[in-house]
C-alpha cells in the first residue's frame, strides 16, 4: 500500500492501516518535509508507479480531489478495526473511516471521504465524494452531504437535511435546515455567514 501525503493527517491514516495489519511500502508527497513517519520512508511522489494500491492521506477536500485526478492509483477504502461499518452500507474507493466512527445501514459514502474519529453517519445518509465528517460530528438519518463539504468537529445535523456541495459547517453547529452550495454555516441553530466564491470559482 502507498500512502499519499506526509502531514499530520497521514499519521492517523497510517495508524488505521497498521491496525489492520496492512503493510505500507512507503509514504509519498509532492514536497516532503520529513524522511520517515513511524519508521516508514517518505519519498517524493514524482516517478512513483501508479499501478498499485493507495490511499490519499490529505486533510484538504479540494487537495484530495486534485490528487485523485492527477494520480490514478488503485485506491482502496479502509476503516479502523474499532469503527462500526454496516455491511448494508456502501463505501467508495479511497474513503477512510477512523477509530470509533459508525456508519449505519443503507448509507452511501462516496470516494475519498474522511469519516473521522467518533463520527456518526446514520441510516439512509448520502455523503458525496471528497467530503469530510469531522471528529464527533453526527448526521441523523436521511442526511445528504454534497461533494467536498466539511461538517466540523462536534456538529449535529438533524434528519432529512441536505447540505450542498463544498459547504462548510462550523465546529459545534446544529443544522436544522438545508444548506446551499458553497455556504459557510455556524452556530445553534446554524446560520449562513458567507458564500465561499473562491471555492465556487475553483470548482468551475
Amino acid at each position: 500500500m502507498i500512502v499519499f501525503g506526509a502531514s499530520g493527517h497521514s499519521k492517523v491514516v497510517l495508524d488505521v492501516l497498521l491496525s489492520n495489519g496492512i503493510e505500507v511500502e512507503m509514504v509519498i508527497d509532492d514536497a516532503p518535509k520529513t524522511s520517515e513517519i513511524f519508521g516508514i520512508r517518505v519519498e517524493k511522489a514524482k516517478g512513483v508507479s501508479q499501478d498499485q494500491d493507495a490511499v490519499i492521506a490529505v486533510g484538504s477536500n479540494i487537495s484530495r480531489k486534485k490528487i485523485s485526478e492527477r494520480w490514478l492509483f488503485k485506491y482502496k477504502s479502509i476503516h479502523h478495526p474499532s469503527a462500526s461499518v454496516s455491511s448494508f452500507s456502501e463505501i467508495g474507493a479511497g474513503t477512510v473511516v477512523m477509530a470509533n466512527a459508525a456508519i449505519n445501514p443503507d448509507t452511501v459514502v462516496g470516494r475519498h471521504c474522511i469519516i473521522n474519529t467518533g463520527a456518526v453517519v446514520e441510516h439512509d445518509c448520502i455523503v458525496g465524494d471528497f467530503a469530510h465528517i469531522a471528529p464527533n460530528a453526527s448526521l441523523a438519518g436521511g442526511v445528504v452531504v454534497g461533494e467536498g463539504s466539511h461538517v466540523g468537529i462536534g456538529a449535529s445535523v438533524i434528519q432529512g437535511v441536505t447540505i450542498g456541495k463544498w459547504a462548510t459547517i462550523g465546529a459545534g453547529s446544529v443544522i436544522i435546515k438545508d444548506v446551499p452550495d458553497f455556504a459557510t454555516v455556524v452556530g445553534n441553530p446554524g446560520r449562513i455567514i458567507k458564500i465561499n466564491k473562491n471555492i465556487q470559482n475553483n470548482e468551475r
